[in-house]
This record gives structure tokens, sequence and C-alpha cells, in this order.
């Protein structure tokens, strides 16, 4: 569970309720469900118009990824990286077969298979590079869904707000209804930039962030197996290899 960022959610909505309260407002009256529908509905359907449908879906999957973020044990992995190299320099590569077979990651027993089967070590760095690449511009067109959540939101709170005023205006025979609906048109506004700044482009961010440390855990096992392929010292390579450490 990622603590940071329900903390911040918590500290961003208390503040904002906190300041309405501490100005004399009333936070009852920034519960308008017309507005948000116009806000969250609207949003909804200009993300799906501008993404293609897998993208659209992958992104909603992430947002797990927000609370619940993917672990990348890079000193893990680089210890069994050096382990591997170990055995291979007793075993041979063929060594490697009962790791390969007992292996659930795909992405990994798919470079063990490789190693095993005695591919070279320029065909498994091509291979890797293509799809940690592929890899990459999936899950960042995914990610971009939030992104551009939060480019759209402000506008339609903007939106939202003159269609309140429209509401007022074909009610300015009674002015004592001017100041309350008004107040009412301008929550839309609060509502799609409020939502876009707390918590569409934070969750953009975070995803990115979540998406480049799986690239560089990916990178760290294609650079190993090259080296394993390679025939290095395993001693050799994990100083080279701790350098991912801090990505």
């Amino acid at each position: 569970m990622d603590k940071i960022s329900i903390f911040g959610l918590l500290i961003g909505l208390t503040a904002i309720l906190l300041g309405q309260w501490l100005e004399g407002g009333h936070i009852a009256s920034l519960l308008q469900l017309t507005a948000f529908l116009i806000v969250i509905g609207g949003t909804a359907g200009a993300v799906m118009l501008q993404s293609r449908m897998s993208d659209f879906v992958a992104g909603m999957k992430m947002l797990r990824w927000v609370f619940v973020p993917p672990q990348h044990d890079n000193r893990k992995l680089l210890a069994t990286l050096v382990n591997w190299g170990h055995q291979s320099r007793r075993g041979g590569l063929l060594a490697l077969e009962n790791v390969m077979n007992a292996e659930k990651n795909p992405f990994v027993k798919r470079g063990l298979q490789m190693l095993v089967d005695g591919a070279e070590p320029e065909m498994i760095r091509r291979a890797f590079e293509l799809d940690i690449d592929a890899y990459e511009s999936s899950a960042k067109a995914a990610a971009k869904i939030w992104e551009a959540a939060g480019g759209y939101a402000p506008t339609l709170g903007i939106l939202g707000a003159v269609l309140g005023l429209i509401h007022v205006m074909e009610n300015l025979s009674d002015p004592s209804k001017l100041g309350a609906g008004i107040a009412v048109a301008f929550v839309a506004t609060i509502y799609g930039v409020g939502i876009a700044n707390l918590v569409f482009l934070p969750i953009a961010g975070k995803l990115k962030r979540h998406i480049h440390s799986e690239v560089v855990h990916r990178e760290m096992l294609l650079e190993g197996l090259v080296a394993i392929a390679n025939g290095e010292n395993p001693r050799l390579y994990e100083n080279k290899l701790a350098g991912y450490l801090n990505g």
C-alpha cells in the first residue's frame, strides 16, 4: 500500500474543505450532483473519444498502481543475476534450465529460455530491447488517459459554470435566486480545476514514475542476461549493474 498517495489525497481534500469552512462557507454548498456529472461525464467522454479502447481500459486498470504499486526489487534482481551467473559458470547455460522451468514471470522466463537455447548475446539484446520499447510505449499511452483527463476537466468545469449562468439569466425576474444560482454555477469550475490538479494529473505523474521503474527493472535484467550469455565474471557485472539500483 502506497501510504503517501493516500495521505496526499486526504491532505489535499482536507485543505480545500477547511479553507471553505474558514472563509465562512458551507461545505454542503460544494456538493452539487449536476456539476459533478457535467465535469466527470464530459471528461470521461472526451478522453474516450481521443483514446483507443485498449489504452483506455489499460489506463483504468493501472489506477490501482497509485495505491498498490508494482514491486521492483532491483537489489533482489541483482543478487539473482549474480547467482545465475555462478550457476552457468559451474554447469554451463543448461544448468539454468531448472530455474527457467520454475520461473513464473513470462518476461524473465523468456530470457532464461533464450540463454538455455544458446542464443547469441546480440540476439537476446535485440529481442528484449524491442520488448521493452513496446511495453514502455503501450504503458505510457495507457497512463496518458489520466493526463488527458487533467487537461479536459478544467474546460468542462468552465462549461458547467456557463450552463449554470445561463440558467441564472433565465431567472433574472427573481433577484432572490441570483446569488445562490451563481454560487452553484461556479461549483462546476471548482470541480473541474480541483479534480484535474488534485486527482487526474497527480495520478498521471505517479503512473509514469512506476512505468519508468518497470523499464529500469527490465533493462537491468536485460544487461544481466547478456552478461551471462557472454560468460562474464559475475563479480564484474555485479559492479556494472549496481548503477541500476538508483534508477
